[in-house]
């Protein structure tokens, strides 16, 4: 997602897409531990696209 794409979102919305992201990013640590995955910078992505969600959330929480 660009960050346009999130910025459009409502505060429900990064909220229930944060959930999802946070729990395929558990799936995929876990199972590139036990036998690496395919593409290991799909983990780093992912990462990185948490932050991004945590961080409009909290942007749009101070901005109330």
């Amino acid at each position: 997602m660009k960050n346009s794409e999130i910025r459009a979102l409502s505060l429900e919305e990064l909220r229930q897409k944060l959930a999802g992201e946070t729990e395929a990013f558990q799936k995929m640590t876990f199972a590139h531990a036990i036998s690496p995955i395919e593409n290991p910078m799909k983990i780093k992505e992912t990462r990185k696209l948490i932050a991004r969600l945590q961080t409009e959330i909290r942007a749009k929480e101070l901005a109330k």
